[in-house]
């Protein structure tokens, strides 16, 4: 009898819900820009009962359980004009409200991951270049930019391995603690800026949670400031994935030579019935020995991100990225640099390859936690509102080691023993514009940026006995014991510093006409060096070091500009540019006369060409730039113990070529050439005329190749080759004393089979074993073979 009641009732649920069912409608609709890609997170708000909701990845969106009746949907996205589709609802139906938008690049403000079917690997349009809702054919910087697909196809599981594909980037330099450098155009380039503000990390940054990185190239002091280590050479951004409206993720593992060993998620779902609530969360850990007699590295990543449509007009995100490591520090070698004049090669020295001669006692522990909130908000259908809140913190406690040359063959360990912690934080208001001045259209940015930098120092430097690097007692190893016994005879540093800077800027694109526009730029920047703090006697720095250096509190304002003009020659195709970009770097200390140092500066000219054609299988750039560096300084010849000079002048020009070609469909190209010309032009007389150590190459290549079977039964399997060149260059570089470090060419390869719901990958790492050196002389990984098995829902 209970079994007849429970399918009674069954039945009787079923027949109303049916019943329900014929009584109301549905409402589906799909967003798509005006190439028919699909368009996430747009927001679509039912006006008559106030219901928001947000496109998913395929641009859908649906409202169900309506009364029959008219109805209107109101499509907001930031950088456009607000749409309202009117909606006829019949009971028992689904009416549809699709929209396309008119202008391609509409995303102003707000990441949006658009899957793309041609050429996966050419997805140059960001919101974080310019500002502005600019295509990258319109905008008259020029940038390159490696997405998540390629890193996956790569299998790159770390910030070295992905500027691979970057042109001039060359072989990453290390830290101590895991920090990455890269070269750009002559220059010292860190990944410090992340969704194109001040996001710093003096530690291993884990690329789980990248969208893709950007390097953005030349001076950008105009819109970034130096806040985000921007060098002369350009920026690199990372751009964080960003919650979307559906639920899916990824694990994967992945294991590999000298005990490697990762784990990876990445999740993401909605949170609340109407979708208007997201939650992402990314995170690894990873395990590797060193492939030399010592050393290991320890790494755990956590990055969780939220973002809410509050109102069809408001939207917020919040974006936290943690991170923590212990290990070894890698080999630091600096070589001996006195003595009489020669020349020599790293690879003829007779240092070793494979020994670090440190214990694997002598370890290093960091943490990272940076905070990014934006809000969004949509004034009117031609103003934004971006607010951003960015703090960044990283400490880093034990010990970090070098290699300094004492003699041609003999070294001296060094050891910096204790703690040190930096804190960043970044606030900043842009108002963004897309409007028009009788038929001319501008888009602009107006904004102001505050930026608050302090760092707290307490450590000992350690320096031990030097020792033969070249017939070294086959017992030797620096331990911890030993460190900690000279401890009292190193030199300290206890202290506190820090700094404000204070900027406004502005920035406009002028449309002369529809193929014809011109930019222009100017930030206005106060920086505020507030001193050295001493811990130990309680003193605030002031007045002059030994060098001339001034160490107390001071002031300097900076103007930068930036410049460019474009001319489509075939809309949406091919375009001309040219820009004058500025970048500065604020110097302290005072010249003879008394007078205080003013800021250097640097001005790049550059113009070249940008291309997107046979329907995006072929996009690319080539351009020709000179970068001239001003207001160098260096030690007053008449007096160089107490005063500096500002008269240094440098050059860095060259030609830089980007190619993301898609020839037939499952077959994908990446290439790139950087040539730079860089040359102290008046400098001290030890370097005059010379190309600066630690630029890089003068002449790098990277190429990559990949085919995957597009259809039939082995669909998805695939295969990819590549690799990287460069020419020899210096990590030394003086009239008396040259440190060479050989060329090199590194070639890649890999297999995957790759499934909606899994995929399985192989890849080999320097194939030929080639002995290689970063400009910090660290040693490069022989071969290295790594599997992965990544399970998709």
């Amino acid at each position: 009898m209970k079994s007849l009641s429970a399918i009674l009732f069954n039945l009787f649920l079923i027949c109303s819900i049916s019943a329900f069912s014929q009584t109301t409608g549905n409402i589906s609709g799909k967003i798509t820009l005006v190439n028919g890609e699909p368009y996430a997170s747009a927001s679509a708000t039912l006006v008559e009962t106030l219901k928001t909701t947000l496109t998913d990845i395929k641009g859908n969106y649906y409202f169900y359980n309506l009364a029959p009746g008219t109805y209107h949907v109101k499509i907001q996205v930031l950088g456009a004009a607000q749409q309202v589709l009117e909606v006829n609802v019949i009971a028992g139906q689904t009416a549809m409200a699709d929209y396309q938008f008119a202008k391609e690049n509409v995303q102003a403000l707000q990441e949006v991951t658009i899957a793309s079917n041609t050429n996966k690997f050419a997805k140059k349009e960001s919101i974080y270049i310019a500002r502005l809702p600019l295509k990258n054919l319109e905008n008259p910087q020029v940038y390159n930019s490696v997405s998540k697909e390629l890193i996956q196809e790569q299998m790159a599981v770390d910030l070295g391995s992905i500027s691979k594909n970057v042109p001039g980037a060359g072989i990453p330099m290390i830290a101590n603690q895991g920090r990455v450098t890269f070269r750009s155009r002559g220059f010292e380039t860190e990944p410090n800026a992340r969704n194109g503000v001040a996001g710093a990390a003096f530690s291993t940054i884990d690329p789980a949670n990248l969208e893709r990185i950007e390097a953005i190239k030349g001076p950008s002091a105009t819109l970034f400031g130096t806040s985000v280590s921007s060098s002369y050479g350009g920026l690199y951004n990372r751009v964080t994935k960003k919650p979307y409206n559906g639920f899916g993720g990824e694990v994967a593992y992945f294991g590999g030579s000298w005990n490697f060993n990762r784990f990876a998620l990445d999740l993401n779902t909605p949170i609340n019935a109407d979708k208007t609530a997201l939650f992402r969360i990314n995170a690894a850990t990873s395990f590797e020995k060193s492939f030399q007699d010592q050393g290991f590295t320890n790494s755990l990543s956590i990055a969780p991100s939220f973002s809410y449509q509050v109102t069809d007009r408001l939207a917020l995100l919040v974006d936290i990225e943690f991170g923590q490591a212990k290990g070894t520090s890698v080999v630091r070698f600096n070589p001996y640099t006195g003595g009489a004049a020669r020349t020599l090669s790293i690879a003829n020295m007779g240092f070793p390859y494979n020994k670090t001669f440190f214990g694997n006692d002598i370890t290093y522990d960091t943490q990272m936690l940076n905070f990014f909130i934006q809000l969004n908000y949509k004034i009117s259908e031609s103003w934004t509102s971006q607010s951003i809140v960015s703090r960044a913190r990283s400490s880093i406690g034990g010990y970090i080691t070098a290699l300094n040359g004492r003699s041609d063959t003999e070294i001296s360990p060094q050891a910096i023993v204790g703690s040190t912690a930096f804190i960043a934080t970044d606030l900043q208001q842009n108002f963004i514009g897309d409007f028009k001045i009788g038929s001319f259209r501008n888009r602009m940015v107006v904004g102001l940026d505050y930026y608050n930098n302090s760092n707290d120092f307490d450590r000992v430097t350690v320096n031990l006995p030097k020792v033969s690097f070249v017939n070294t007692p086959s017992t030797y190893r620096v331990s911890r014991f030993k460190i900690d016994s000279l401890s009292s005879t190193g030199t300290l540093r206890k202290e506190k510093n820090g700094d404000d800077t204070y900027a406004a800027y502005v920035s406009d694109v002028f449309n002369v006409t529809s193929q014809l526009s011109a930019m222009l730029s100017l930030r206005v920047d106060r920086y505020q060096n507030n001193g050295v703090y001493n811990i130990s006697t309680g003193q605030t720095s002031g007045g002059l070091s030994n060098t001339g250096v001034q160490t107390g509190p001071f002031g300097q304002t900076s103007l930068s500009q930036k410049m460019g003009l474009v001319y489509e020659v075939f809309q949406d195709r091919l375009s001309l540019f040219g820009n004058y970009l500025n970048g500065f770097f604020n110097k302290s200390g005072v010249t003879s006369d008394g007078s205080a140092l003013k800021p250097e500066h640097a001005n790049q000219l550059e113009f070249g060409l940008k291309g997107d054609v046979f329907n995006h299988k072929l996009a690319g750039t080539i351009s020709y730039y000179d970068i001239r560096v001003a207001n160098s300084t260096r030690p007053d010849p008449a007096n160089t113990l107490n005063y500096l000079v500002q008269d240094g002048t440098q050059v860095s020009k060259g030609v830089e070529v980007d190619v993301t070609a898609n020839p037939f469909s499952g077959f994908n190209i990446v290439a790139g050439y950087a040539y730079n010309y860089s040359l102290y032009t008046n400098a001290d007389a030890t370097v005059n005329g010379l190309r600066p150590a630690l630029s890089g190459p003068p002449k790098t290549v990277n190429f990559w190749a990949s085919y995957r079977i597009p259809q039939g039964d082995l669909k998805g399997l695939g295969a990819g080759f590549g690799g990287n060149y460069g020419t020899s260059s210096f990590q030394t570089n003086t009239q008396t004393v040259k440190i060479i470090i050989p060329s090199y060419t590194l070639l890649d390869a890999t297999v995957f089979y790759d499934q909606p719901k899994f995929r399985i990958g192989f890849k080999v790492d320097n194939l030929t074993n080639q002995k290689a050196w970063s400009v910090r002389l660290t040693p490069q990984a022989p071969a290295r073979f790594i599997g992965s098995l990544s399970l998709k829902f």
